[in-house]
């Protein structure tokens, strides 16, 4: 009995404070990926590729502690105003975020032949008071894609 108390706060009682936070982007730009990149694989060329893009921009944290695992949410559209990433809101995972303004930058694959020139709209982010994820630990090696992306 007491179990399915507790089943039935946790589902249906407020969630606490802190364990989820919304941030503020801003100064978004979206820009074909630096040739040295290693998203720009330039030795992957196929007729069915995709081009590189970076997602650069401001994050803000307004609170006095840092906010984990923290996923950007944008609508990427083109030329014509069509959605780039059919069906998908979430562009990319920018880790941890300190309190105050961090500038972060991300990987975008977009189909090639999209019609240029993008446009972001609706950016936003999203992260939690603890981690949600398993973290790489230090010394682990990371896949080329889950570097930072060159400036």
């Amino acid at each position: 009995m007491l179990a399915s108390l507790l089943v039935a706060f946790v589902l249906l009682g407020p969630v606490p404070p802190g364990w989820a936070a919304d941030l503020v982007v801003s100064d978004v730009s979206l820009e074909a990926c630096p040739a040295a990149d290693a998203g720009a694989q330039p030795l992957l060329r196929r007729a069915a590729e995709a081009s590189c893009y970076a997602l650069r921009g401001v994050v803000e944290n307004p609170g006095r502690k840092p906010v984990v695992d923290t996923d950007v949410f944008a609508v990427i559209v083109d030329a014509s105003g069509e959605p780039v990433l059919q069906n998908r809101s979430r562009v990319g995972s920018i880790g941890d975020v300190p309190p105050g303004r961090s500038d972060f930058a991300l990987r975008l694959a977009v189909p090639a032949g999209t019609p240029e020139p993008l446009q972001v709209r609706k950016a936003r982010a999203h992260g939690f008071s603890a981690p949600v994820r398993t973290r790489a630990a230090e010394g682990d090696e990371l896949l080329p894609l889950e570097e930072a992306v060159q400036e």
